[in-house]
């Protein structure tokens, strides 16, 4: 398992490289400095929907902060003929992942919908240079 440690720094890390203060960072998830700085020092507890939010706004994949990536796949051979109990467990994980996927998927079309707006906005501020 990942050490909060480990991924804090990788989003720090990130940050810096892309060149996002720490106002920034505030700014796009609607907190204060203050508060993005507890998060990034581990002050303030980490949860998944602001890691999603940093790595939406960082523009990168959730698993950027962690040490293992969707190319590292494992195959198992099943062979004890217990098919049930297999799906069953894709079942279960299926489920515990469903609410991370959704909360995911809402925020991309939340980050779609105010790109649009922001777009609209700047071809109305183009208008009036125009």
């Amino acid at each position: 398992m990942e050490h909060i440690e480990n991924v804090l720094q990788k989003v720090k890390d990130t940050r810096v490289k892309q060149g996002f203060s720490h106002e920034n960072m505030a700014f796009e998830l609607g907190i204060s400095q203050a508060a993005y700085c507890n998060i990034e020092k581990n002050h303030t507890k980490l949860s998944v929907d602001r890691l999603i939010e940093i790595s939406n706004i960082l523009n990168k994949p959730i698993y950027h902060f962690f040490e293992t990536n969707p190319s590292n796949v494992f195959h198992q051979d099943l062979k004890d003929h217990s098919i049930g109990y297999h799906q069953q467990n894709i079942e279960n994980l299926y489920q515990a992942n469903k609410e991370v996927y959704e909360k995911l998927e809402n925020s991309y079309k939340e980050m779609i919908q105010f790109l649009k707006e922001e777009n609209a906005f700047l071809k109305e501020k183009m208008k009036d240079v125009e």
